[in-house]
């Protein structure tokens, strides 16, 4: 039989206090580790709280935008119906434009998709026309003893200081005519000469003459059938011959000429 051995009093107090703080460890661990899980816990549920409202506010930030969106598409919408009633194409095709550019994807695009192109179509003839009649003038007035009225307009090439001016006039004593009237000392033309002309792109060859008096004119001999093609013709090219610059070719835009602007004048 083995003796027990005896164990010394320091020893046996330091592996008891050992012990007892193992002891202690041991209870104190678990609540710690409790606290930090229910805190981190906490904090989780207030981050996915947070998330929560900023993507609900987004969300109703989104939707009022995309509600202000289509009234704003609906009330130009209202404004394009009313344009169109009233047969106002500039208006129209300038909020049709504006709709489809800002407002692609809404029923109100979709609706002016439907009517636009031949909005766009007329403004666009609609405009054209009025370039065309905005380059004739229309004058009357006293001249030499009686009274003129003429309706003319510049050539588009050349323009600026070498333009010409096609003028038809009326005068209460020298009659109707019609002639080019330039700048310097004006064109080249013996007797009775021939201006190779197109009207539209078709050969029209016009008879013409210098006056007598000296202006940088040349007049074109048959009036009336000249005047009566212009009516008809949107285009006239005339090649002619400038005393201070060699040939030079005309190009007049004729197409808007309005025969109702140019006055009758009753004889002296």
């Amino acid at each position: 039989m083995i003796a027990p051995v005896a164990l010394k009093q320091g020893s046996f107090q330091a592996n008891s206090l050992s012990i007892a703080g193992a002891l202690t460890m041991i209870r104190l661990l678990p609540r710690r580790s409790i606290a930090v899980a229910a805190a981190c816990s906490l904090l989780a549920l207030a981050a996915c709280s947070q998330q929560d409202q900023n993507a609900a506010t987004q969300a109703d930030a989104a939707k009022a935008q995309a509600q202000a969106e289509a009234n704003e598409a609906n009330s130009q919408l209202q404004s394009y119906r009313q344009m169109l009633q009233a047969k106002n194409d500039e208006m129209a095709a300038e909020l049709g434009q504006d709709i489809l550019q800002h407002f692609p994807n809404s029923p109100a695009a979709k609706e002016v998709q439907q009517s636009l192109p031949d909005v766009q179509q007329r403004w666009k003839e609609t405009s054209e026309k009025r370039r065309l009649a905005a380059l004739w003038t229309y004058q009357v007035g006293p001249m030499e003893g009686g009274t003129q009225s003429t309706a003319s307009l510049y050539t588009t090439r050349p323009s600026g200081d070498r333009a010409v001016r096609l003028v038809l006039r009326r005068h209460t004593q020298w009659g109707q005519s019609v002639f080019l009237f330039g700048n310097g000392h004006g064109f080249v033309c013996k007797g009775n000469c021939t201006i190779q002309a197109q009207f539209d792109g078709k050969p029209h060859p016009l008879r013409a003459f210098l006056p007598t008096t000296g202006e940088p004119a040349i007049f074109i001999r048959d009036d009336k059938p000249f005047i009566e093609a212009l009516s008809k013709t949107r285009r006239m090219v005339m090649d002619v011959e400038l005393q201070d610059g060699g040939k030079q070719e005309l190009v007049f835009e004729t197409g808007g000429y309005d025969s109702s602007k140019w006055t009758e004048v009753g004889k002296k």
